[in-house]
């Protein structure tokens, strides 16, 4: 091998211990057997990571540089005493890897799941607010262990297998020789200690599945879809851990009268022709109890009346909205002959046209070929 190590990296020979470094990692990144599969790619990456093994190393490369020829401190990475190792598996493996082994064992507390339960509530709930009792099954800390998972008097030990650090080291033989990696030590699960009297009342999970009913504040103004979060209600973690949350989800029955829109409450009424032309004070029920409704005379189809103050709460202010209530004006159908007669005789005196029908003589027909005859 007569190759000259500096033009193998691809740096002067004056580079510093940095450059020549960073050549080295720039190289093997796109040589390396587990990126590159090409045999020559392989060949030249064993070429230039013996170049970096004696470059990297202060005395190895004074050696070098002084003739001493190539080859020396074994030829390839991970036999000679200037390499680094890390560099290369951190290129592979990022921050993880041989990092591993100061990462400690994984406790047996985990946070509880969320719990998601629906509520249906009435429109006079969403006007003026409630509480709602939830019930659901869910899980609960252990009575019996309170939580440690062990039987009552006593307690975990430390794992022998991997002496509580909670990982095991593996050694792999690759094209870099021997790569130590980390894994979770499979006696313990990677917690670092046994348990070898689980609690009999919860199988060593430090928690228990029962029925909770926990109170619900649902404020005035929410809306179909509204979620209250109440915190740490939800599911207890294993092991004693953090509770999760529980979520209410709202649903807001149909109601016979009102409709919601926005702040206010809107709900139509029919009202006959005549009380529309002549005006009524007609009753409406509330969620505040009954209200007068004054229709004034003339009222016309599609026309609002207001009450204002008796609509919705909405969330996180005090004024209420509306209610406001639309006119459908009631235009019979059907008509007996005297109602006809009437309607007719009321047509001529407001001088309203209207249709005869046919083969119908009636006081507006008389008096209209009165008129005529003039």
């Amino acid at each position: 091998m007569n190759d000259d190590y500096y033009e193998l990296l691809g740096v002067s020979r004056d580079a510093s211990t940095e450059e020549i470094k960073k050549a080295y990692r720039k190289l093997a990144r796109t040589l390396h057997p587990d990126v590159n599969p090409d045999p020559e790619a392989a060949e030249k990456f064993k070429k230039v990571s013996q170049a970096y093994e004696t470059l990297s190393h202060a005395d190895k490369r004074r050696q070098y540089d002084m003739g001493g020829g190539p080859g020396m401190g074994g030829g390839f990475p991970g036999g000679g005493a200037g390499f680094d190792f890390n560099d290369i598996f951190d290129m592979f493996a990022g921050a993880s890897g041989m990092r591993g082994r100061s990462q400690g064992p994984v406790p047996r507390q985990r946070r509880g799941g969320d719990v998601l339960r629906r509520v249906k509530v009435d429109l006079r709930e969403v006007v003026f607010g409630t509480e709602r009792e939830v019930t659901f099954r869910t899980a609960v800390l252990c009575e019996r262990c309170s939580g440690s998972c062990a039987e009552p008097g006593t307690s975990p030990t430390r794992c022998t297998a991997c002496n509580g650090s909670g990982h095991v080291q593996r050694v792999q033989q690759s094209l870099l020789g021997q790569m130590v990696t980390m894994a979770p030590c499979p006696t313990c699960e990677g917690h670092g200690d046994v348990i070898e009297s689980p609690c009999t009342g919860c199988s060593g999970h430090g928690r228990t599945a029962t029925e909770r009913t926990v109170t619900v504040r649902i404020p005035s103004g929410v809306e179909n879809g509204t979620r209250i979060q109440l915190r740490g209600e939800g599911e207890t973690g294993e092991a004693g851990g953090p509770s999760g949350d529980l979520f209410v989800e709202l649903s807001v029955k149909d109601h016979e009268i009102f409709d919601r829109a926005g702040d206010d409450l809107v709900t139509t009424i029919a009202v006959p022709m005549t009380t529309a032309a002549l005006g009524a004070t007609i009753p409406l029920e509330t969620f505040d109890g009954e209200q007068e409704l004054d229709v004034r005379a003339g009222a016309q189809p599609g026309e609002e009346i207001l009450l204002k103050g008796l609509g919705v709460t909405p969330l996180r202010r005090e004024r209420r909205g509306d209610i406001r209530v639309v006119l459908d004006v009631d235009v019979p159908t059907s008509l007996t002959e005297e109602e006809r007669e009437l309607l007719e005789r009321f047509a001529a005196l407001r001088g309203d046209e209207t249709t005869r029908r046919k083969g119908h003589s009636g006081p507006f027909a008389k008096l209209r070929e009165r008129l005529q005859n003039l």
